[in-house]
């Protein structure tokens, strides 16, 4: 937990009230995003809400906005219906009907029909049009003006709607049905004269997508045209609404994510519970964490101790052959480095794209391939300099053999164990290398010793 969030914290706990406040009231809009975020994930949302009520409007607002879609939705939950129900009134449209999409269906429609009924109108608009279009994520809130008007007209008018939209800086021209005609800057505007009519300054060639434009071609038509905005029009050609550049970036996040977890065959959900758990980790208490990871060390620990119970068992073996000891580290240090690579390697694969969950065995049996060839070379070596270290060739065989099982056998752990957690819902980032430390050792333990049996067996 940070600082700041420890700090504020213990003044809730000796209800300095008024300093509390003070504190929270002259802060960063992102560290106190982030206090949310670590309270939420701490399990800590009482706190989260009573600290909440100390920010003044304009501030809570923009931290609210500040916050992931999940943490949103969680103090929402907890929130007084009062509290819950200023805050989205005061939201724009296309962020509150995101965040209704978000929360549990009874808590959204307590939320939308608690709105006042031009909120409301406006709201249920960008509800009626399908999911992921452009009808869906724009704002009702933009400035238009008629072919008509004046500038000095147009300017009176920017002046009376300037808290009301989400930009100022890009106006948009309709003719007396509302279809869109012509788009003009801020700067156009204020640098005409005061007599002239706006369709003397406007730029016809104005480009904009429909409702039913995808929004992942509305975000990258704004991004390609390093657009402020796009305006949005109807079957008709009217304008009815705009998208944003802040909500392109958003979106783009999104679907990049959603093409991502396509390729991985990895579910939205699997994805959610890994990005909690993660933030649970970062943010959570001290007790999380060891609720987490412990367990996973204990395997190890059991591991280890039964590792020192298969060179318990071989002890004569290594009293007949002092030089066998020489080599354990070696097959041990080696087996676990080559898992962990495989492990990090999975992982980083999954994550970005390049490994896909439907043709997991495919990428298995490449990387256990991978695996044997290294194990090859490495195992003749290590084998060769064994043989003219001691001088003995059996022992050379033994370890070179024993390193190429123990390196192909990491390798097809350091895949597995991440993919069976993932699957099982366990903590694969925690669990997978206790594991395959684990398993490893065993493993590698009793290839050494049995093959030394088979080569060197005459000697014990």
């Amino acid at each position: 937990m940070s600082t700041f969030t420890s700090e504020i914290r213990e003044m809730l706990e000796n209800k300095e009230m008024e300093a509390l406040k003070n504190r929270l009231n002259q802060q960063d809009v992102l560290e106190l995003a982030e206090m949310f975020q670590e309270l939420i994930a701490d399990e800590k949302t009482d706190e989260a809400v009573v600290l909440f009520r100390f920010l003044n409007k304009d501030l809570s607002m923009e931290v609210f906005e500040q916050l992931p879609l999940e943490t949103q939705d969680s103090l929402i939950q907890a929130f007084a219906d009062d509290n819950a129900k200023e805050i989205v009134m005061n939201m724009e449209p296309d962020d509150r009907v995101r965040l209704l999409d978000e929360v549990p269906a009874k808590v959204a429609k307590r939320l939308f029909n608690a709105l006042p009924p031009a909120e409301r109108q406006k709201t249920n608009d960008l509800l009626g049009y399908a999911a992921e279009t452009a009808g869906r994520i724009m704002t009702p809130e933009y400035i238009s003006l008629k072919r008509s008007v004046t500038i000095e007209q147009a300017l009176q008018k920017i002046r009376d709607k300037k808290n009301e939209a989400e930009t100022i800086y890009v106006l948009y021209v309709i003719d007396e049905n509302r279809k869109l005609i012509g788009v003009a800057s801020l700067g156009d505007v204020v640098a005409a004269e005061p007599h002239q009519l706006v369709e003397e300054i406007m730029t016809k060639d104005v480009t904009y997508v429909t409702t039913s434009t995808d929004q992942e071609e509305v975000a990258r038509l704004l991004k390609d045209r390093d657009l402020l905005a796009v305006p949005v029009v109807d079957s008709e050609d009217r304008l009815v609404g705009i998208v944003t550049v802040d909500d392109a970036i958003d979106i783009l996040e999104e679907e990049a994510t959603e093409d991502m977890l396509k390729k991985t065959g990895v579910g939205s959900f699997i994805y959610k519970r890994e990005e909690g758990r993660s933030s649970k980790l970062i943010f959570g208490n001290l007790w999380h964490s060891w609720r987490v990871r412990l367990p996973f060390l204990v395997v190890t620990l059991i591991g280890g101790l039964l590792a020192g119970a298969v060179i318990d068992a071989f002890e004569e073996t290594l009293e007949a052959v002092v030089a066998l000891a020489i080599f354990i580290p070696v097959i041990m240090d080696m087996g676990g480095n080559v898992g962990t690579q495989s492990s990090t390697i999975f992982t980083r694969a999954v994550v970005l794209g390049h490994i896909s969950m439907k043709r997991f065995f495919r990428h298995l049996f490449k990387e256990v391939g991978v695996g044997a060839s290294m194990g090859a070379v490495l195992g003749m070596a290590a084998g060769a300099i064994a043989t003219m270290w001691q001088g003995l060739p059996d022992l050379g065989y033994a370890v070179g053999f024993s390193l190429f099982f123990t390196i192909t056998i990491a390798t097809a752990l350091g895949f597995v164990i991440p993919y069976v957690l993932l699957r099982l819902g366990l903590d694969q980032a925690a669990g997978a290398d206790p594991f395959i430390t684990t398993i490893k050792d065993i493993s590698a333990l009793s290839i050494y010793f049995g093959l030394v049996n088979v080569f060197l067996g005459h000697m014990l």
